[in-house]
């Protein structure tokens, strides 16, 4: 009788570690990333509390990078610089300027004081700064 109740704890107790695992999984930002990379949409994964960790952007099939630079404002301290880089150079065949403003908007409402920087190949784009009337 024991044994019984005691194996049925323990299957109870199995159960819940294999939901948990299956929830933290499902939850995972690092797998929806990946998942959102192999089907082509965009997806931002970033800890904006944590300076020292680069953020990932996925869009269109495209991987890219951007690191975090801190430095002082006339109130506190904020991520002054960004240096976007592409994880896949290779996958670039396609990029449009417009598609680099998308990314660079989408940088900007996180960290709206940073300056973005594009290291090869895409600074070889000539990318302007938008206008203020067009953000």
């Amino acid at each position: 009788m024991v044994m019984i109740i005691l194996f049925r704890i323990l299957l109870l107790i199995a159960f819940a570690v294999i939901l948990y695992t299956a929830i933290k999984f499902y939850r995972n930002p690092r797998r929806k990333l990946e998942q959102s990379h192999q089907q082509c949409e965009f997806y931002f994964w970033d800890d904006p509390e944590n300076t020292k960790h680069n953020f990932l952007i996925t869009y269109r099939g495209m991987m890219f990078e951007g690191e975090k630079y801190l430095g002082a404002t006339e109130h506190a301290f904020e991520v002054l610089t960004i240096q976007m880089s592409s994880k896949e150079p290779e996958k670039l065949q396609g990029l449009e300027r417009n598609d680099i403003y998308f990314l660079e908007e989408q940088v900007l409402m996180k960290y709206p004081y940073a300056k973005i920087e594009w290291k090869y190949p895409v600074n070889r784009l000539n990318i302007k700064p938008l206008p203020e009337d067009e953000k």
